[in-house]
């Protein structure tokens, strides 16, 4: 629920014909009725004056809605609009049956996941009768709210890497509006969030949007003096890419040599976190026609992921032979982490086709870099156990690399199918 001059809606998903109860198991008036799917609202209630309500323009007076559920048991219902910067419902704007299609939009993208987390969340919180007790309740009600925000976040993660920024909108808004509650409204915890919702905001064409999370995320990176290099990079990434959105590409390098420079400070001039802002220069500098700048940066970020890729390809295979000698019965190699996250994995993926794209494609091509990037790929692939498509690309880096004058690169090539051989030979 929100405030008391906030909109209020009774949402409940039970069966069809049904009425909602009240948090306290009175019935609510008969004409707030939602069918079993949750996705048909017969009514909304909005705040008159004082503890005055209107349900449908008839005012009824009685307790605000803590809880709507069915008559069985708790159900999660389909969520109401919410604000873009808080995450909270929109002062004086009453929802109805005209806003399905976005109650269903919501649900589609984060409250089909959150569902369960959210009742012990949202819930009336029991009575304890103990310090201690009180103690532990707090401790488990913050687990559980931070499980939900990671849940939100990734969620809303995903729809952005899928291409699908409009679906990511309401996850986020969910992990914004936890994670105020949880951290406070200045936290840097917010940051990553506003930036997500600047990005997929900008995604689905509505700038003015995204230049307020921009604008919010930026605050309160100014008001902390310690913040990190690595917040500080990914504020300038954000700013460069809405900087590309607008058309504004000077700016854009700008803020994109930022991004290098902290990132640079704080991972390291060889790291793949620095990748990220090359990449998008090399881009810009494509788009003006200057094809040596674009070259040498395409050159260094297909380096850069290549080198570490292989780096993180040894660490995997030592650990696979440390856990093959400390157990060699057991056969589940699936837990053996490769050190990547999901986040490094899915972008790394996302890079590296864009590039091989660009050298296959465009003006610069080129046989030696092109073959690095197909090894790359080949090992991403590899470490995230898509085997089938590691090798489909390891054999084309394989087939080109033979192509050319000096063949350092073959050997290390022809490991890297051999691995996937014996792979494929383990799993089948």
């Amino acid at each position: 629920m929100t405030s008391r001059h906030g909109p209020a809606e009774i949402t409940c998903v039970t069966f069809p014909s049904r009425k909602c109860r009240l948090g306290n198991g009175t019935p609510a008036p008969p004409l707030v009725i939602v069918g079993g799917n949750g996705s048909r609202l017969a009514g909304s209630v909005t705040p008159a004056t004082g503890d005055a309500w209107k349900v449908q323009g008839r005012p009824w007076r009685g307790r605000r809605v803590a809880n709507c559920v069915g008559p069985e048991r708790p159900h999660c219902a389909a969520p109401a609009a919410v604000s873009p910067t808080t995450g909270e419902r929109p002062r004086g704007e009453a929802q109805g049956a005209g806003d399905v299609s976005h109650q269903r939009t919501d649900w589609i993208s984060i409250h089909g996941h959150i569902c369960h987390l959210l009742i012990p969340v949202l819930g009336p919180q029991p009575c304890f009768h103990s310090e201690k007790d009180r103690k532990d309740g707090k401790e488990q009600l913050l687990r559980r709210q931070e499980s939900l925000i990671a849940v939100a976040l990734s969620t809303a993660q995903g729809f952005v890497w899928a291409g699908k920024p409009l679906k990511a909108i309401p996850a986020a808004l969910q992990a914004l509006r936890f994670s105020s509650q949880v951290f406070g409204s200045d936290s840097l915890q917010l940051v990553p969030i506003f930036l997500l919702l600047a990005e997929a905001s900008a995604g689905t064409g509505r700038l003015r949007q995204a230049a307020k999370y921009l604008s919010q995320a930026q605050w309160i990176v100014l008001q902390t003096p310690d913040c990190s290099a690595a917040l500080q990079s990914k504020l300038y990434r954000g700013l460069g890419l809405f900087s590309i959105a607008e058309g504004n590409l000077d700016q854009a390098l700008y803020h994109l040599a930022n991004d290098v420079y902290l990132a640079t400070a704080e991972f390291g001039l060889n790291s793949v976190e620095v990748s990220g802002g090359y990449f998008h220069m090399a881009n810009i500098f494509f788009h003006q026609n200057k094809m040596d700048t674009a070259n040498s940066l395409y050159t260094e970020v297909s380096s850069l992921w290549h080198d570490w890729l292989l780096s993180s390809l040894q660490g995997h295979q030592r650990m696979l032979r440390a856990r093959a000698e400390a157990s060699p019965f057991s056969e589940d190699e699936e837990d053996v982490k490769d050190g990547m996250t999901e986040a490094q994995r899915e972008e790394g993926m996302q890079v590296l086709w864009a590039v091989l794209k660009v050298r296959e494609q465009g003006p610069l091509q080129h046989p030696g870099e092109t073959a690095r990037v197909l090894h790359a790929l080949a090992m991403i692939h590899y470490l995230g156990l898509d085997l089938a498509k590691a090798w489909e690309v390891g054999m084309k880096a394989f087939d080109l690399a033979k192509q050319l004058p000096q063949q350092d690169s073959l050997e290390t090539i022809s490991h890297l199918l051999e691995l996937i051989n014996a792979q494929f030979s383990h799993t089948t």
